[in-house]
C-alpha cells in the first residue's frame, strides 16, 4: 500500500519561511518523479514544483520561482520543499505527490497523493 505523508505546514507571517516533507511508503521511492501541488479555496489544484527521479532537474511555477525549492533524498524516501519569502497568495492546502512516467506538471499524471497539510501566510 503506497503512503505519501506530508508535514510541515503551519501559519506564518508574510516572509516567513517553511520547510514541508513528504515521505513515502510502500513504492520504490528512487523510480518515482516527485511534486508539489497546492490548492486554494476555490481555486484549482496546480503545480508548484517538480524534481525527477534522480533530484538532477526540476521545474518550478512562475509564481514561486526563486522563493521554493524542491529536493529529495532518496535514501529517506523524502521529498522537501523548502518555502521562502512566502506571501499570502502562498495561502493553500499543499500535497505531495508520486508520478511513475516522466516529469510533468498535470494532476492526471501522478498516481499517488498525499493528503495535504494547510499552509496560512498572513500579511
Amino acid at each position: 500500500q503506497v503512503q505519501l505523508v506530508e508535514s510541515g505546514g503551519g501559519l506564518v507571517q508574510a516572509g516567513g519561511s517553511l520547510r514541508l516533507s513528504c515521505v513515502a511508503s510502500g513504492l520504490t521511492f528512487r523510480r518515482y518523479t516527485m511534486g508539489w501541488f497546492r490548492q486554494a479555496p476555490g481555486k484549482e489544484r496546480e503545480s508548484v514544483a517538480t524534481i525527477s527521479w534522480s533530484g538532477g532537474s526540476s521545474v518550478y511555477a512562475d509564481s514561486v520561482k526563486g522563493r521554493f525549492t524542491i529536493s529529495r533524498d532518496n535514501a529517506k524516501n523524502t521529498v522537501y520543499l523548502q518555502m521562502n519569502s512566502l506571501k499570502p497568495e502562498d495561502t493553500a492546502v499543499y500535497y505531495c505527490a508520486a508520478n511513475g512516467g516522466p516529469m510533468g506538471v498535470m494532476k492526471s499524471e501522478y498516481d499517488y497523493w498525499g493528503q495535504g497539510t494547510q499552509v496560512t501566510v498572513s500579511s
